[in-house]
């Protein structure tokens, strides 16, 4: 055990009494998020304590340092009383799950803390992540040999005496009494070694796909389109997106099981899980909605005799999206979710009336480090050689549904990969892996390197898995919805086209380095990704993840081809721009600014006159500017770009003044004239400028263009005013950019960043071309086409507006004239 505080040894003294208060300041201040688990971690991270021999499972053992002697019982129920406390009071005991009783990441990293400071106990996150079951956790921390809880492998039907159906049309379930998730844990049955969780996991493993043998026989559902709907997870990130779906693209009414105290209760957490994704929940919704509470872990689904069997005889389709996705916790942990959650909504599917289960799985089910392909209908992944609990749980849950299969339910797998941000909401998931590794990579600028990244966007994940849920001819399959998958090229790629300017190591420096920089410089945004990577199966998740082969969907292609549905595209950066600005405002991304090196820049330089506002400009002026973009985002999102040099005029100053910040405006308004005018804006130059002395100034300018004049002088012609910072316009004139100097170096003397391949500032150059020019001829033209379509205006309230527009006019003139008097 590891010596007390006040022991001697090699343990580093500790002031209880300040970690106390600092504990109370985050806790009490009610810090809930990222920020509060990196602090709490940065003051209770204990080392891995030592084994220690032990007599026996129940026996006490002698600590190091004097510290109180626990017994596995006693420190089991000193656990529970802890936990109980900070999950407000809730009824455990030494077997319950402390996840399954609703505790949190944060609560885990209280947990931690408590133990620590007030029993001793020094636990690691990993160990409660793990199994978070009390007498687990006594054990890891005692050392002694472990007698698991494992749940004794179901009787067979036989045993049971379990009826069968006499013909597919008339399916039956198991005979009252046999739950396939049991209310409580069956007593331990044999003795696994305490460090051997692998072979406690494919232990329960074992004993869960057995349950599947107690399952109904059914015949085959009705193929026609569901008309009443049983969701689960409608209230997640990807569940909810397919509820609207289903809404909108079927008849169905859908019955939402979510977790809570009461229908007012579910409701709410309903409503609060749709708002949170930026998803509606009005009242055409509510209509076709029915909120039943329910929790997936509770036997029958936590449900009533009476409603159980009322959703057997109605219900057309049952749809299992809910599961618990947390890459940190153990199989013990996540099973009754997972897993037996999901044969409970087999059961209630092959209960009365035959119903298709149609499944969102993962292809998760692959994660085997090396594995060779990863198609529709090609083998999963070896169980004994996955490394993390969620991996197994996905995994199982298939396994458990295969057997489903052999026994009539028709069962679809729907697999999806990495889930990105929709494409025009911006409504991401915080803790989707593809999250955290895009944040780190947008963050530190440097990437693993990847062999694909099996990704889609969850508008278009839902919108082909709901098409499969309304199709009986799609039923019973398996599906891949990972979209076309990336290449680390196109990546890369992107991210350069978007400024920035991304290094490539090998997954092991990148991971290095990674969690190094997490250490010196902690980010709270990314303290979950951190958290993964530190954990050795959550490691294994994403080094499978960045590792995997292309993942192949022919059928899915087929069905969406055969249903006229979007064609899988690639997550490009176009379709990640929506997520990326949402990202970005929870401080998840760093989007390319004037801070950093510009992506590409040019020089402008003008020349002309100015003079006193309402007088004849008569005083020589000169700009020197540098014109430049930090990504091609700036351009599309928001047609600016950055402004820098000097600008000499004696009217200002007799030396020249820098420009402080400076910014133009690509067609402004969308190019629509200005008030009372024929000149559509161009450009809009705005500078904030300083002069020797230290005094502000400010200078704005348009270049604009008017039908049937020089296309060429309105492009580098710009009209000015300019006055002290604070006070109104004194001067005023035009400046012009010199005919020889224009293609030299606004074409010619176009600079890329030096850090990008030739190819890539190739490609660079002529995307900033394309898209300028394209901006500039659309400016320009549109006067013109304007005048014409005017003058071709032949529709017959033509001559009614002429006279409205002319009417404006002169009250506008009889106004201006009643002003000047």
């Amino acid at each position: 055990m590891t010596p007390s505080p006040d022991a001697g040894g090699d343990a580093p003294a500790r002031n209880h009494e300040l970690d106390r208060q600092h504990e109370g300041e985050l806790l009490e201040g009610g810090a809930r998020g990222a920020a509060a688990i990196a602090g709490l971690l940065a003051r209770f991270q204990p080392p891995a304590p030592p084994p220690q021999p032990a007599d026996s499972a129940n026996g006490p053992v002698a600590p190091a340092g004097g510290a109180p002697a626990w017994g596995l019982e006693q420190l089991a129920k000193a656990i529970v009383s802890k936990a109980a406390t900070l999950l407000g009071g809730k009824e455990i005991d030494t077997e319950t799950d402390l996840f399954d009783a609703g505790a949190t990441s944060v609560d885990a990293v209280r947990l931690v803390a408590v133990l620590d400071r007030d029993l001793n106990v020094r636990l690691s996150l990993d160990d409660v992540f793990a199994d978070a079951r009390p007498r687990r956790l006594a054990q890891r921390w005692l050392g002694g040999p472990a007698r698991r809880t494992l749940p004794e492998a179901p009787a067979t039907a036989k045993a049971l005496e379990l009826p069968v159906a006499s013909a597919p049309s008339a399916p039956t379930t198991a005979s009252p009494g046999t739950d396939l998730v049991p209310a409580e844990p069956v007593a331990p049955d044999e003795t696994l070694p305490a460090d051997d969780d692998h072979a406690e996991d494919l232990a329960l493993i074992t004993a869960d796909l057995a349950r599947a043998d107690l399952l109904p026989w059914c015949g085959d559902p009705e193929p026609v389109p569901p008309r009443r709907v049983l969701m689960t997870g409608a209230n997640g990130f990807l569940g909810g997106h397919m509820l609207l779906d289903l809404l909108r693209h079927s008849d169905a009414h859908v019955v939402c099981l979510v977790r809570g105290d009461s229908v007012q209760d579910a409701e709410r957490r309903l409503a609060e899980g749709l708002a949170s994704f930026s998803l509606p929940w009005s009242a055409e919704i509510r209509r076709r909605v029915t909120v039943l509470p329910g929790d997936l872990r509770r036997p029958r689904l936590g449900l009533t005799d009476e409603q159980w069997h009322l959703l057997a005889d109605e219900l057309d389709s049952v749809v299992s999206v809910a599961a618990a996705v947390d890459f940190l916790r153990g199989y013990p942990s996540l099973r009754r979710t997972n897993v037996l959650g999901v044969l409970s909504l087999a059961e209630l599917a092959m209960t009365g009336r035959p119903k298709p289960l149609h499944h969102i799985s993962s292809i998760a089910v692959f994660n085997e480090i090396g594995i060779a392909s990863m198609g529709e209908d090609d083998p999963v992944a070896h169980v004994d050689r996955l490394a993390a609990g969620y991996d197994k749980s996905k995994w199982a849950a298939e396994a458990a549904l295969r057997r489903a299969r052999d026994r009539g339910l028709k069962a679809t797998f729907l697999r999806p990969g990495g889930i990105v941000g929709h494409t025009r909401t911006g409504a991401y998931n915080p803790h989707d892996i593809n999250t955290g590794l895009f944040s780190a990579i947008s963050r530190y600028r440097v990437a693993p390197k990847i062999n694909y990244s099996n990704s889609a966007p969850v508008d278009w994940v839902s919108r082909v898995a709901t098409a499969v849920i309304c199709e009986p001819s799609g039923w019973g399959q398996n599906y891949h919805l990972t979209g076309r998958p990336d290449t680390l090229t196109e990546m890369v790629r992107d991210q350069e086209l978007g400024g920035l300017n991304v290094r490539v190591m090998p997954w092991d420096v990148w991971l290095k380095d990674f969690l190094d920089r997490c250490e010196t410089d902690p980010v709270p945004e990314l303290e979950f990704m951190a958290r993964v990577l530190r954990n050795p199966a959550g490691r294994k998740i994403v080094e499978a993840s960045v590792t995997a082969p292309m993942a192949t969907g022919d059928r899915t292609e087929a069905f969406v081809a055969r249903h006229k549905l979007p064609p899988p595209a690639r997550v490009d950066a176009q379709a990640r721009l929506k997520s990326y600005e949402r990202m970005a405002r929870d401080g998840l991304v760093i989007l390319p600014s004037r801070d950093d090196p510009p992506y590409l820049w040019f020089r402008e330089t003008m020349r002309g006159k100015v003079g006193p506002v309402d007088a004849k400009p008569d005083t020589r002026c000169t700009f020197a500017l540098t014109l430049s973009i930090a990504s091609m985002y700036q351009l599309v999102q928001h047609r600016t770009i950055d402004v820098r040099g000097t600008v000499s005029c004696p009217l200002l100053h007799a030396d020249p003044l820098t420009v402080d910040d400076g910014e133009i405006w690509v067609r402004p308004h969308e190019g629509v004239p200005h008030h009372h005018s024929l000149d559509h804006p161009l450009l809009r130059y705005r500078l904030a400028l300083r002069d020797a002395d230290g005094n502000g100034w400010w200078l704005e300018g348009w270049k604009t263009a008017r039908a049937r004049f020089d296309y060429m002088q309105q492009a580098r012609t710009l009209t000015i005013r300019a006055g002290r910072e604070g006070e109104p316009a004194s001067l005023a004139g035009t400046m012009k950019v010199p005919k020889k100097s224009y293609k030299r170096e606004q074409i010619d003397g176009i600079r890329v960043n030096p850090e990008l391949s030739m190819r890539e500032q190739r490609i660079a150059k002529f995307t900033w071309l394309g898209w300028f020019s394209t901006q500039l001829g659309q400016g320009l033209l549109e006067p013109t086409l304007r005048a014409g379509a005017e003058l071709l205006d032949l529709r017959p309230d033509a001559i009614d507006r002429d006279k409205d527009r002319y009417q404006a006019k002169l009250t506008k003139w009889e106004k201006d004239r009643k002003h000047l008097r």
